[in-house]
């Protein structure tokens, strides 16, 4: 699935300085939540780190919340990024993604403020929240085709639809204090082998698979 190229809230293309600028938005947006989780996140405060007009910044971004999301969708495009210099570890796919989505735990469980920030800011009814988020089913989509390229996309789909919700359910109980933050990786580990289990090629070796060829 490819991710759109961001545009303005009125659905204009960006030019290269704007969407330049969209990015240091986005960067400041992450530092202030990293730092003090979403009420730290003031659009005021982001148009003057970022020396970025606020009338500009809402060009780019809706609310406080799209802005979040946005920034979400940053944050999954660098583990996509680090994924492709230092491919999934594991001998079958079903470790691999697992260490896929281990990582993307690892980098939550390091910034629970702005892990929170971001829970916070998926929960809200803004329709342009809706379609940023849209951006990050498609990037996690991307990562996992890959190792599950073997089955028909639809499956694919399925799955890491079901593997969406799961992380998402497991963000919300740590968010609210009934579990450990690192909880988050232990769940979608548990899910991802449980899905996988159906497909017993993908819970195989490519040794094991090889041998019984």
């Amino acid at each position: 699935m490819t991710v759109p190229s961001p545009t303005a809230v009125d659905g204009s293309r960006l030019s290269a300085k704007q969407l330049a600028r969209r990015q240091r938005v986005i960067e400041v947006a992450l530092l202030l939540g990293a730092e003090g989780g979403y009420e730290a996140v003031h659009m005021r405060e982001v148009a003057d780190r970022s020396d970025v007009s606020l009338g500009t910044i809402y060009r780019y971004f809706g609310s406080k919340d799209h802005l979040l999301v946005a920034g979400l969708s940053e944050w999954t495009a660098q583990l996509q990024t680090r994924l492709a210099r230092r491919p999934a570890r594991g001998d079958a796919p079903v470790d691999q993604l697992v260490d896929v989505l281990r990582r993307a735990s690892r980098a939550l469980e390091q910034q629970p403020n702005l892990t929170a920030a971001l829970i916070k800011a998926l929960g809200s009814a803004d329709p342009l929240v809706a379609a940023a988020a849209v951006n990050v089913r498609g990037q996690i989509s991307a990562m996992a085709e890959p190792i599950l390229a073997e089955l028909a996309p639809e499956e694919i789909e399925e799955i890491v639809g079901v593997l969406r919700h799961v992380w998402y359910s497991a963000m919300m109980i740590w968010a609210s204090g009934r579990s450990g933050i690192s909880a988050i990786g232990d769940d979608l580990e548990r899910a991802t082998r449980l899905l996988l289990a159906a497909h017993p090629a993908l819970c195989l070796s490519s040794a094991r698979t090889a041998a019984g060829s």
